[in-house]
């Protein structure tokens, strides 16, 4: 072994939370959560700034998207081109934005959840409220720049944001552990509050919302618990609850159509045909028969989904049922979770917009100590030309007399006068007098001769007292917060001025939805599934006149209540519960529905075994058998539950469930293998067990054989099953003990 080598022990568990906790951090602060400043993930504020260098400017033309997300990969981002170009779209899109930061052409996409266009297709550009508000101020030294991915360029590592976009646009993100979800706001309500806190930072969250009502969604809708806000703002979480908006229009005949005018804030995209859907599904399953046509008339204008209704019903009772029973009335999470100093915070109202204000003073500081730095050289460079143009006469007589341009530029700092030719000794005094700065000699020894005729020398000295009446300005602004304070808040003015728009969602209190159900006419029906897997039922009179048909066409036959549950038993052991209400009641030719788009029951990966009445089952005994040849009784009401899905029983590895059987202690129980193998006992003999149990071993298998089906018949009757296209008699089997190998049918 080298000796230089070096074996570091240590132990896995260690290295793995730490492993862990560097990637999940990775995540949070470099990809997933907004920094409080200016509320922007990496991948937004990239893309911005490099809009920004690539001169893609509000009043210059679009360019390619695919251009944009390019450079921003090479430069900035390099975690792909689709997380890019979704956060440009993003950022495009007025429905999901209270203030879109880039001005997109071409498709963006829709709120009913129509996707963007291609990047090789659409084209952006800056708006100007981002080049304005968001990227101001770039060259004044405001912000603080990092090295890119390579240490080949240099990005911002925060935007000089002028207004808490983080409230105002909202965020939303995943990251490891931890989400953040914040409502967008109304800009002009923001600024006030703004205000308000700069004006006495003692101020309570319930005073801010008398400026900040709520949140302002970009889709309208109404905020209906007002009294929970104060709460969710001083926490930074809880639960918002909105509502489409709802309005009754009168049409000839005396019917009326509801027209729903504004949605929830999340049923952006497929939540709109899911909305239309569950309402169709409300007038299939006869929970309404107010509604006679559903139309979706949405356009560039708005939304406009009208449902008509038919003369009489019973209009506030329907709209309650929309508000119930579909997402006309959802939940908004609220998270206001933002990385603030480094490290990942959750925020109250308050408190977000107390580090905005500190990162405007932050800003302000370091835009006017800049701008002053700049006045003051420019202050040297102008009191320099003024004094040059009062001894102007010597100055030339000094660069007429020098041999070279240091020569001239000593004699003009440092009164330096050896290598000089003068016309006098009393110039060669005066010149020895000199006492300019480095930067005056070299803006004298720069200056052309226009500057000498007497109008621009007044320009001069009419320029000098203006730099330095911005140098007071900028010390005062610099030295006294209320002057800085009034030049943030004169900012904040301007852009509520030119930025600002009306609130567009109501905040108020309302009760919880109430409505009375249609009352359900109780009756049987038939259940029929056929092999393919769809379900449907029928009048038992329909099937009583199409019994043989049903019989040989359907694979499972239920008789049941309308109001009833179906428990569907697969071989993975698990039971889903169906409401036969779900299942489309019809005529017999009628095709039904999937079975697994009415319950949680997957085709993909599980086979159904059995199809039962849940209320049947309550009062008896069901016999489940593996695969392997494992079997149990277990009582049916174990099965009385209300998950739509449970584990109906516990398997072996590699073990399936084959039957699910209703039985009885007066019965006869034949286990059939694959290879051929019976074994008959009495069913007294399998043992009850609880559903969560294994079993016992019904029968000894042997190698390379399984359980195939098991047949129960009662003592005394005769029962005939079929075998390799031959008939085989169930009583005539030898009786036998459970758990034996069972005899080879030979036929």
């Amino acid at each position: 072994m080298n000796s230089e080598t070096q074996i570091i022990r240590t132990e896995y568990s260690d290295l793995m939370k730490k492993s862990y906790i560097d990637y999940a951090m990775s995540v949070i602060i470099s990809r997933a959560l907004p920094d409080v400043r200016d509320g922007l993930k990496p991948v937004q504020r990239r893309t911005l700034y490099d809009m920004y260098e690539l001169g893609i400017r509000y009043d210059k033309p679009y360019r390619k998207c695919a251009r944009i997300v390019g450079d921003t990969m090479g430069k900035y981002h390099p975690h792909g081109d689709s997380s890019i170009y979704e956060a440009l779209v993003v950022m495009a899109q007025d429905f999901k934005k209270g203030q879109i930061l880039v001005d997109g052409h071409g498709n963006f996409g829709s709120i009913e959840g129509d996707g963007a266009a291609a990047m090789r297709y659409t084209e952006a550009r800056l708006t100007k409220f981002t080049q304005e508000v968001c990227l101001a101020d770039l060259d004044k030294n405001v912000i603080d720049f990092g090295p890119n991915f390579d240490e080949t360029e240099k990005e911002p590592l925060v935007l000089p944001m002028r207004i808490p976009n983080l409230l105002v646009n909202g965020a939303e993100g995943i990251a490891v552990g931890m989400a953040t979800s914040i409502p967008t706001h109304n800009l002009a309500e923001v600024v006030d509050a703004v205000k308000a806190y700069m004006k006495n930072d003692a101020i309570s969250t319930r005073q801010l919302m008398k400026y900040i009502k709520g949140p302002d969604f970009p889709t309208g809708g109404i905020v209906v618990n007002k009294d929970d806000l104060p709460g969710i703002y001083e926490t930074g979480q809880g639960k918002i609850r909105i509502r489409g908006k709802v309005e009754v229009e009168e049409l000839k005949g005396g019917k009326k159509q509801l027209v729903i005018s504004e949605i929830p804030y999340t049923m952006i995209g497929s939540g709109i045909s899911k909305f239309l859907n569950d309402v169709a599904s409300l007038v299939e399953s006869k929970k309404t028969t107010d509604i006679v046509d559903i139309s979706n008339q949405s356009s560039k204008e708005g939304i406009r989904i009208v449902l008509e209704l038919k003369r009489g019903a019973d209009v506030e009772n329907l709209k309650n049922m929309l508000y119930k029973k579909t997402r006309l009335e959802d939940t908004f999470g609220v998270n206001m979770l933002a990385v603030a100093d480094g490290r990942p915070e959750t925020l109250g109202l308050k408190k977000i917009i107390e580090y905005h204000v500190d990162f405007q003073f932050e800003l302000a500081t370091r835009k006017y100590q800049t701008l002053l730095a700049k006045e003051r050289e420019k202050s040297e460079v102008q009191e320099g030309l003024i004094k040059a143009c009062d001894v102007i006469d010597l100055v030339i007589e000094i660069l007429r007399g020098s041999k070279s341009v240091k020569d001239a530029r000593a004699c003009l700092v440092n009164g330096v006068t050896d290598n000089i030719k003068f016309k006098s000794n009393i110039s060669k005094k005066m010149a020895s007098m000199l006492r300019f700065t480095e930067r005056q000699a070299t803006a004298i020894l720069e200056m052309r001769l226009y500057r000498l005729i007497g109008l621009e020398i007044q320009a001069l000295r009419a320029e000098h007292e203006q730099t330095l009446k911005n140098i007071a300005r900028y010390e005062d602004i610099l030295n006294n917060y209320d002057s800085m304070a009034g030049v943030i808040m004169d900012e904040l003015d301007s852009y509520k001025k030119e930025y600002g728009r009306k609130r567009r969602t109501v905040i108020e209190n309302a009760g919880e939805a109430v409505f009375e159900e249609n009352k359900i006419e109780e009756q049987e029906v038939v259940f029929l599934m056929d092999r393919f897997g769809y379900a449907r039922t029928i009048d038992t009179s329909v099937y009583e006149r199409n019994r043989e048909a049903a019989d040989s066409e359907n694979r499972y036959i239920v008789h049941c209540m309308n109001t009833g549950r179906l428990c569907v038993f697969t071989d993975t052991g698990k039971m889903h519960q169906v409401k036969v209400l779900d299942v489309p009641y019809g005529k017999f030719r009628d095709k039904g529905t999937p079975l697994d788009n009415i319950s949680n029951y997957d085709t993909a990966s599980e086979q159904i075994v059995m199809v039962c009445d849940a209320e049947q089952m309550r009062f008896s005994w069901l016999l489940f058998a593996t695969a392997k040849g494992m079997i149990k009784k277990v009582e049916g009401a174990e099965f009385q539950v209300t998950k739509r899905t449970i584990a109906a029983t516990k398997l072996q590895d590699e073990d399936r469930l084959i039957e699910v059987k209703v039985v009885n202690d007066t019965q006869n129980a034949v286990l059939q293998t694959a290879n051929g193998y019976f074994l008959r006992f009495p069913a007294s003999e399998i043992p009850v067990k609880k559903k969560g149990a294994l079993g016992v071993r019904g029968i000894r298998l042997q190698k390379k054989d399984e359980l195939e089906h098991v047949y129960l018949f009662e003592e005394g009757t005769e029962t005939k099953i079929s075998y390799n296209d031959k008939e085989v008699t169930l009583n005539r089997l030898k009786q036998a003990k459970r758990d034996g190998a069972g005899t080879k049918y030979r036929g």
